[in-house]
This record gives structure tokens, sequence and C-alpha cells, in this order.
């Protein structure tokens, strides 16, 4: 779980062969804590759950005719990211390198860039399903059609929420990765050792 590096020792010796001071150079790096500390796996694991949600949800949008956001296929390619941005994390978290840290960074930036995109317009969708509601809500007389309106509606806002939420989680997960990638930087320690004294018996 931590990528350590040799480490590498100098000593100095007096002239007549005694061991004056001894200098420990120790090249190490340090683990990758501050990421597994962040919890990946349980954070992933709800990840994934959002990623299936959103996925389940565009199958329902892709069959309403009235506009959603399925007409840019965001309830399909968030949901594919999200999945792949859980899965990621829960295999970095039971098997931490840097490699894979740097991956899940990549992974969560484009995820939180493609949130960014479905926040904007599923904004716009709701603000247009909202004025339309109020506009002709009274109007409509089919009970059926109201109410998968209304369910569209609820949908909408309910994919709105999640994107929110996972935007939360992403956030806190990439700056931990972050971290922990800036953790790892190889450090040198240089270590002064006094040398033990030596009893000589005088004859």
């Amino acid at each position: 779980m931590e990528d350590t590096e040799p480490t590498a020792r100098g000593r100095t010796r007096g002239k007549d062969g005694t061991q004056e001071t001894e200098n420990v150079v120790l090249l190490s790096s340090k683990p990758l804590h501050r990421f597994i500390r962040g919890e990946p796996q349980i954070l992933g694991v709800v990840v994934l759950i959002f990623g299936c949600a959103e996925l389940l949800m565009g199958f329902q949008l892709a069959r309403e005719r009235r506009e959603n956001s399925s007409r840019i296929y965001i309830p399909f390619w968030q949901g594919a990211l999200f999945l792949i941005s859980g899965n990621l994390s829960i295999y970095t978290g039971l098997h931490p390198s840097k490699r894979m840290v740097t991956v899940c960074l990549a992974m969560y930036v484009v995820s939180l860039l493609g949130i960014l995109v479905s926040i904007g317009y599923r904004i716009v969708c709701l603000i247009e399903l909202s004025h339309f509601r109020f506009l002709y809500g009274p109007y409509i007389d089919e009970e059926w059609t109201y109410n998968s309106f209304e369910q569209l509606l609820s949908i909408e806002a309910i994919l709105f929420i999640s994107s929110v939420c996972v935007s939360a989680l992403l956030i806190f997960l990439s700056a931990m990765a972050r971290l922990a990638l800036k953790s790892t930087n190889t450090q040198v320690l240089v270590q002064h050792a006094l040398p033990a004294r030596s009893n000589t018996a005088s004859t």
C-alpha cells in the first residue's frame, strides 16, 4: 500500500578508525494514507448507486415526447461517468497506487465537467416544465396526461438534486486524491547519529 524507495546510508569515520558520526540519508515516499482516509470505497459505492439510478431514469425519460434531459442523452453518459468513477474509487481503495489515484483524479474532473453541463441543461428543462405547468396545467383535462407531466417534472428534479450530491462527493474525492498525490513526493531526510562511547581500560 505504501510507495517507498530504498534507503541510503552514509558513514564517516575518524582517522583512528573509530566511528565519529553517522549520517543516515533516508529516501522515502509517504503512503497514500490521505486518500484511503477519505473512504474511497464507501463513497465509490454511493456514486455507483447514483449512476445506476441515472441510467434507469434515463430509459423513462427517453420515452417522453416533451423536452427533457434525455434529448442530449444526459442520463446515459452521465450515468456511465458515475459508474466508471465509482468502480475506480472502489478498486483504488482496495489496491492504492499513485498511478490509480492519478487515473481517479482525472476521471473525477471529467465527471465534474459533465455534471456542470447536465446541471445547466436541467435548470433550463425545469424552468420550461414549470412554466408549462403554470400556463397549461389547469387546462389539462386528462388525468393520465397530467400525472405523466408531473412525473416528468419530478424525475428531472430528482436527477438534478442527485447530480448536485454527486458533485459534492466528487469534489471531496478530488481533494483527497490531490493531497495524496502531493504527499507521495519523495523527501530526503538526513539523520545525524552520535557515536557510542567506548570504555578503554588503561594498563
